[in-house]
């Protein structure tokens, strides 16, 4: 993994963000758009983490934390990449991250029908808790 780069995106990333996104990523959120990343990036400089190899976007989390809950999305790896570690040096980062912000458990959003990525998260250590269920509301 030496030739793996982590660093925390930048407004200048937004557009390769998106188009990785569409490319690498399970499913849209309310938020994929321009506006919806740049302000992520803006409120949070540290919360979304790329993986970069050879200068080429190769992986993304976002590791957000709200000073009570630590929150992971979009754990994606570009499919010419899988299987070599990327996600899980980004989960590492980011529990890194959240380990020096006082986080005490990460809570990860996984599609339900995600099974490649159930075995990813199992992998690292994560598991499934049966007796929560998400409510949302669109604002």
């Amino acid at each position: 993994m030496s030739d793996l780069h982590i660093r925390c995106a930048t407004l200048s990333d937004v557009d390769a963000v998106l188009r990785f996104w569409r490319l690498a990523a399970e499913g849209t959120s309310v938020s994929d758009d321009p506006d919806g990343v740049a302000r992520l990036v803006t409120r949070d400089p540290e919360a979304l983490l790329i993986a970069e190899r050879d200068g080429l976007l190769a992986g993304s989390v976002i590791a957000g934390f709200d000073g009570w809950r630590c929150s992971l999305y979009r754990l994606a790896v570009h499919p010419d990449c899988r299987r070599q570690g990327i996600a899980a040096a980004l989960l590492e980062a980011a529990e890194q991250r959240f380990a020096a912000l006082g986080g005490r458990r990460g809570d990860a959003m996984v599609l339900e029908d995600n099974e490649r990525a159930h075995r990813t998260w199992a992998a690292a250590g994560y598991h499934r808790e049966d007796h929560w269920r998400r409510w949302v509301k669109p604002l």
